[in-house]
């Protein structure tokens, strides 16, 4: 219609156009309150392959890039030691920023980035957890509705092929954030850290790295208590052995690789004939494997993919993922509950709530401190490992009133 406001166009800076910018840039297309503005990478590969796609600037430096007037915000998808310095840099330009999960790699680094987005009044968002994702949040409108009672206690679970994945050398040295308790705890903490109330009290955990090909965790468990001592239990395998896909009816060998395949990885990677750097390259934009990471448009069956399967216990009934929506266990039979919105890929939350908090001055949910709160558990599961003892948390925040 004539009388329409034109919208609002957030023009965005995206620093390292990886596996993890693969996963985001098909929402960012689809969503018309976004402009790409600028890319940054040390590849010149992919940086001339999104100059082509989309018409837009590239740089080969985070400077160069938040240096750019036409940026507004910065999508920060780098390796994670970088995180906090690419942050800062951000900050310091003016520019609001979104950071991928982990938020950083450690404690200091997390005070850093927070002082340095308070110091330039800019927004930091901690971004790229499934706590955005649509059955979480409808889960937990069920569960502060209060119609099953009290939240008595939530345990997570995942079984996948994290470790057969192709990775890059920094994901496979833990001094700099790699591994699966860094690259997917962060997924099942946030998440049981929003259905919980934010509040972790302590935590003990357990890591595991037993297979030869890969020198880093591919295992970890948990045990959180809640302030209000509600516990909570999280599980991740990243091994490829058995998949949690196969608990539900709909899923079967969901992975990106079949049996055989697995096993035929797993070889490579112990005899050294597997060409790694090849293999990510090809998952990366403009590569051979691409589609496979950008096929994200439509609404598909819930499979427990990197957050695993999720139950939520109440009084008086239990809450689980179903094929699209929520099962809800009650004195009343089982229901299937349609998600909030409709369901959808979960990165829309995420960039929508960047939109909000950015154009319409709405408040950030994933806040800076709550980012740090859910990187302290993180590192409390592996100190916990290392001392065989409870730790005892210091940087928890409420969670959000409002979704």
């Amino acid at each position: 219609m004539a009388n329409e406001t034109p919208i609002r166009k957030l023009k965005l800076g995206i620093v390292g156009i990886g596996v993890g910018a693969s996963e985001i840039l098909p929402a960012m297309e689809q969503i018309p309150e976004f402009e790409l503005a600028a890319a940054a990478d040390v590849n010149p590969r992919v940086l001339e392959t999104f100059r082509d796609r989309y018409h837009t600037k590239t740089y080969d430096s985070v400077e160069k890039l938040c240096a750019d007037p036409n940026v507004e915000v910065v999508w920060i998808s780098t390796p994670n030691r970088f995180h906090a310095a690419h942050t800062i840099i951000a900050a310091n330009a003016g520019k609001h920023v979104v950071v991928e999960k982990p938020m950083a790699i450690s404690l200091q680094e997390a005070e850093n980035m927070i002082e340095a987005t308070i110091k330039n009044k800019i927004k930091l968002l901690c971004g790229h957890t499934q706590s955005f994702g649509p059955h979480i949040r409808t889960m937990r409108k069920i569960i502060r509705s209060g119609e099953l009672g009290r939240l008595c206690a939530l345990h997570v679970w995942a079984y996948t092929d994290w470790m057969l994945r192709p990775r890059t050398a920094d994901e496979l040295d833990i001094n700099q954030g790699g591994g699966v308790p860094y690259r997917q705890g962060p997924h099942q903490i946030d998440t049981l850290r929003l259905l919980g109330g934010g509040m972790v009290r302590s935590v003990r955990g357990s890591t595991g790295a037993w297979f030869k090909g890969r020198p880093i965790p591919g295992y970890y468990s948990g045990f959180m208590e809640f302030e209000d001592g509600t516990p909570a239990t999280l599980m991740h395998n990243g091994y490829g052995y058995f998949l949690a896909s196969e608990l539900v009816p709909w899923g079967g060998q969901n992975s990106r690789y079949s049996e055989a395949e697995r096993a035929k990885v797993r070889k490579s990677l112990l005899d050294g004939t597997r060409d790694e750097n090849a293999d990510k390259d090809a998952m990366r934009i403009g590569g051979a494997n691409e589609s496979e990471i950008r096929d994200r448009s439509k609404v598909k069956p819930w499979l427990p993919n990197d957050l695993g399967i999720l139950v939520a216990t109440c009084e008086k009934g239990d809450i689980r993922q179903s094929q699209y929506g929520l099962f809800v266990h009650s004195d009343e039979g089982t229901k299937d509950v349609p998600l909030i919105g409709g369901g959808g890929p979960s990165r829309r939350g995420e960039l929508m709530e960047l939109y909000n908090a950015v154009v319409l001055d709405k408040p950030i949910r994933h806040t800076g401190p709550w980012g740090m709160a859910t990187l302290e558990v993180c590192l409390a599961i592996i100190e916990s490992a290392k001392q065989r003892k409870e730790i005892y948390l210091k940087h928890q925040v409420p969670a959000p009133e409002e979704d």
